[in-house]
This record gives structure tokens, sequence and C-alpha cells, in this order.
């Protein structure tokens, strides 16, 4: 997501510094390069060594007579993005006002004046988050076009972020935003019809490829809505928390609708895409739905269900939004490439898709993916993981809406 970024990282002394080492860890495993820049507080906290060790590169301490700050962050400087995580009430505050009084602000000071990308991870009690002097800064500074992201209020503090959505947010204010303005919806997870108030016929989807595929769309400018079904069931091996998730199960890159059944995604979906430019049909929504019992039925009896086939979503939107480009996944059992060309063009030409994105059933709840991007006239063969997949799938979105 970050390869060939180079990210200047600014440390404040918020006790969340103590996440540093593994956020630069992160922002280096998504292909990054970073260095950071500390202020005298936040070395109180985590040694610069640590710093040092986290980002394989010497940290800024203080400003010198080698103007570390322009090195980094003026014209023609190192950094493609400076991110200040954790960002204290007093950093932000600092900001707002142009006081340079700590390397970490004065080398934001000196982004802003060259118009290098700035994001900012704050970190704080809740009561100091919460301060009208703050919040004004906060809008100050995000009307110069910082972006922020915003963190997570439990136990009476403002916690930073996930590294997930800090690493996003870095990724959208470096990239080149091909989706700039775009809304896109996306459909992911799996769906479930209730046989009684206790079963539900579902499948095996955890919904991890939609929501790569939103968070790609997300990094390149996008403003995504995420309908998001069940997890299917996943062996206890796999970790079924969601750390970029919150309490109520929003996501940091999308605005997420909760849905269950596949007559909910249906028309949580038709309501997102009045206004969408893209939908990209990534859910596992159930084939068949049926009656269900009022009361939960005993085991043991003899058992007939009468099922009943749903609409097909893709079908359906296509109706309403004719001119919608719209992308389709098909997943089969063969195993047979050719088979699952030949499939995915009769649900392209069917429906007037896009592309299609054909995989084998096997992936399912997997980190990593074979697929294939059927077009109209060739088909081009992936094999990755599912978060490279979702940024080829973006990437086509865009040279798609030409955006």
């Amino acid at each position: 997501m970050l390869e060939g970024v180079n990210v200047a990282l600014g440390v404040t002394g918020s006790i969340a510094a103590v996440k540093t080492v593994e956020l630069a860890h992160e922002l280096r495993r998504q292909g990054a390069k970073v260095r950071g820049v500390m202020t005298g507080s936040a070395q109180g906290i985590i040694h610069p060594w640590a710093v040092e060790f986290a980002t394989e590169n010497d940290v800024v301490t203080e400003i010198t007579g080698s103007v570390e700050h322009v090195e980094l962050c003026g014209y023609d400087g190192w950094a493609d993005v400076l991110l200040i995580a954790p960002a204290t009430a007093n950093t932000v505050g600092k900001i707002a006002g142009a006081v340079d009084d700590t390397p970490v602000t004065t080398t934001a000071t000196t982004a802003l004046g060259a118009d290098v990308p700035v994001v900012i991870a704050p970190a704080m009690h809740e009561p100091m988050y919460d301060h009208p002097g703050v919040l004004e800064a906060i809008d100050t500074v995000a009307d110069w076009g910082v972006d922020f992201v915003d963190p997570r209020i439990e136990e009476g503090k403002a916690k930073i972020a996930s590294e997930a959505a800090i690493v996003t947010d870095v990724a959208r204010a470096a990239g080149d935003r091909s989706l700039e303005d775009e809304h896109v919806v996306v459909t992911s997870g799996a769906t479930g019809e209730s046989i009684d108030p206790v079963r539900v016929l579902t499948n095996r989807s955890s919904g991890k490829m939609g929501r790569a595929v939103a968070r790609a769309c997300y990094a390149r400018g996008a403003d995504v809505t995420l309908v998001h079904g069940f997890v299917g069931p996943q062996p206890v091996t796999q970790d079924a928390d969601l750390p970029e998730t919150d309490d109520d199960g929003n996501v940091p890159y999308a605005t997420v609708e909760h849905v269950e059944s596949a007559s909910e995604m249906l028309e949580a979906t038709r309501e997102a895409c009045e206004t969408a430019d893209t939908l990209v049909s990534a859910a596992a929504i159930g084939d068949y739905t049926v009656e269900p019992s009022a009361e939960k039925i005993r085991s043991g009896q003899e058992l007939t269900l009468s099922l009943e086939p749903t609409p097909k979503l893709i079908d359906e939107v296509r109706g309403e939004r004719p001119e919608l480009p719209i992308v389709g996944f098909k997943t089969e059992t063969s195993g047979d490439e050719t088979a699952m060309i030949e499939q995915a063009r009769r649900t392209l030409e069917r429906a007037g898709l896009a592309f299609v994105v054909a995989n084998d059933a096997s992936v399912m709840g997997a980190e990593r993916t074979t697929a294939l991007l059927v077009h109209d006239e060739d088909a081009a063969r992936y094999e990755g993981t599912k978060a490279g997949l979702a940024g080829e799938i973006a990437d086509s979105v865009a040279a798609i809406t030409g955006s």
C-alpha cells in the first residue's frame, strides 16, 4: 500500500508513543521508508534508540545547523508525507498557531508551507479532546488540508487510531488519489437467511476481500460505502476479530451499512447506489431464502425446507442504474480456470458488467488468493494477497471511471 513512499514520522509526548515502534514497523511492512522526528517530551516516554531501531534511520531529536526540518519536509525535501502519531493537544494547538518550539512542530510548519501532505493521529484524554480550543485548532488545521485520523473514544480517553487506519490515511494522503470525488459502493461478507430465531442459512465468506477493496478505494481518494453482511463460519485458527472496526462494527475508511439477509443487502445497496459512481459487488449473497419459523424448530425431527430463489443484486441494480459501472465476483468450485472464465463471461454479458473477478471457493477466509480479472476481450491472472488484488481492482475501477 505504501510502496516507494517516504514517511517522516513525528512523535510527541503522549503515552501512545509506546506504540510508535510497531507503527513504524507496519509502515515499513506496507512498503514505506520511515524517518523519525521526536519532541523532548516524547523522548521521556520512548527512547530515540527504539525509534531508530524501528525505522533503521537516524532520528531527529533537535533542529541544528543542518536544518533537518527543511531537509525532511521543505521544497524538494525527502518526505512524501509527514505523519504525526501520536499528536498531543499541545502539538495540535501549536501547529494551528505556527508555534515552532519542538522538532515536530517546526517540521510541521515547514511541511505545510512546502505543500507536503500532513496526517495527524491525535491521542489524549477525552476531556482534552473535547476542549473548545483543541476542537477549534483541529478544525483550523483540517481547513488547511491536513488529514486527521480520528481517535478511538474508549475509557475516557481519545486513544490513537489503529495502525491499519493510520496506514490507510497515510496512503490516501501520499497517493495520486485516482478515485478523488468518486463514490464507490462495495458489498462484502455473507448474508444469512433465518430458518428460526436460532438458525440461519449462510456461507463461508469472511468479508476480507470486500473490506480490502473498500480500503483500497478509500486510499485512492474515494468516498466509500460498505454494505456488509455476516462474517461466515471460520475455523477456530482464523482470527475472527477485525482490528480496524470500532465497537459498532464501523471502519475508518468507509461508511458502513450492516445487513443480514439478502433482501436487506439488496435494499441497502440500492439506496447507496442512488449516488454511486461505481458498485463493486464482492459479497457472497445467498441464492435462496426460506420462510422462517416464529419459534425454534425442535431437533430430532425430519425437516424439509422449501427454498425460494433470491433476486440477483447486480441484475436489480443494473435495471435501476443502466449506466453504472459494476464489478462482479464469481466463485466456482471446479478449479478449472477455463470454466471459471466462461462462467464469468456469462455473468459479465448478462448484467453488462465492467469486469468480473473469478476465483475458487477454496480462498474463502484466507489471506491470499488466486483470481482471474475477466474483461470482454481478455482475462488477467492474479496470485497474491487479497490486499494486493484489492489494489488491482481499485486501479481498474479508476481506469473505468476516468478519474
